[in-house]
């Protein structure tokens, strides 16, 4: 009795054993899932974003704010996908110390076209304005002009502001707290 218990304890073993080491027939075929482009969704806007600084200038104290809103009423940006944006206004208000206003003026894309080239002229949106610095008797801007969705493509220009209230803009190089400060703004919406 033992042995015919042995007997089939070792048949098993070797059923098992044959079982396992049989090779297994692997399919050729190979499965993937079709390939579908992504489909634009809503219209994408930037949060609005208000900053005032306040500075010192020729001598007296001024309070620079500005501040950036999405506008319906401006034309949308299309990307490669068909993807809609809306374009930015902001609005930049320079007041004095007793609260009265030395400037107050609405900036859209347009009012920088003649610095951009086709590209951004279509598909760019304006990003922001950042106060950047006193310089001499000038306030230095940075303005941020960039495709929606794209942090290394943008066209910086130099906005200043004289004593008189003249503007001057100019090609510019995005200095990089300017660009972290621009990034900060979008990182919280």
């Amino acid at each position: 009795m033992k042995y015919a218990i042995s007997l089939f304890f070792v048949a098993g073993v070797m059923m098992l054993g044959a079982t396992a080491c049989k090779e297994k027939k692997q399919s050729e075929d190979i499965i993937v899932t079709k390939y579908e482009p992504e489909k634009p969704k809503a219209p994408v806007k930037m949060r609005t974003d208000v900053r005032s600084t306040d500075i010192t200038w020729q001598g007296r104290q001024y309070v620079v704010c500005i501040a950036r809103e999405p506008a319906d009423s401006l034309p949308m940006v299309t990307d490669e996908i068909g993807q809609k944006y809306v374009d930015n206004r902001v609005s930049m208000r320079i007041s004095r110390s007793d609260s009265t206003v030395f400037m107050q003026k609405t900036f859209t894309k347009a009012s920088f076209a003649s610095y951009l080239n086709d590209d951004f002229r279509n598909r760019g949106v304006l990003e922001n304005i950042v106060f950047h610095e006193v310089d001499g008797k000038k306030l230095e801007f940075a303005v941020i002009i960039t495709h929606p969705d794209a942090d290394d493509e943008f066209i910086p220009l130099e906005l200043s502001i004289d004593p008189m209230g003249g503007l001057t803009i100019e090609q510019g190089t995005l200095l990089d707290d300017e660009r972290d400060d621009l990034d900060d703004a979008d990182e919280e919406e």
